[in-house]
């Protein structure tokens, strides 16, 4: 419960229920999408994708935490977690995957330990 309080406090940027948004996201810190997404997203922190939202971009990210929708690939440095409302369309390489029971995952996935990744780096593909 306080690491997603202090993922709300640290809140760099917000897109709202209804809002739509088409482009590229570059970011440190947190976000939080609860509207539809179209593009690119790129951070050095965590992305929170809420219950109701549409995102169709790939992403190279810290972490990400799927209620929503996802459509595109998922490249994370620490872990995605796709919660029960949660659907993901798209290949996934993290060292850490958590699904919760009634997620929905369609793609393939890749895991590697942390040490690999921070030795590669994301770009290393």
């Amino acid at each position: 419960m306080w690491e997603k309080k202090k993922r709300l406090d640290d809140t760099k940027a917000f897109l709202g229920k209804g809002a739509e948004f088409i482009g590229k996201l570059i970011f440190t810190g947190h976000v939080r999408i609860d509207g539809d997404f179209q593009g690119e997203i790129f951070g050095q922190g965590a992305v929170d994708i809420g219950e109701g939202a549409l995102v169709k971009a790939n992403m190279e990210v810290g972490s990400v935490f799927i209620g929503g929708e996802v459509q595109g690939n998922i490249a994370v440095k620490e872990k995605i977690n796709i919660h029960s409302t949660g659907k993901l369309a798209g290949d996934v390489r993290a060292p850490v995957f958590i699904m919760e029971e009634g997620a929905v995952f369609d793609g393939q996935s890749q895991m590697s330990e942390l040490k690999e990744q921070k030795r590669i780096g994301l770009a290393g593909k």
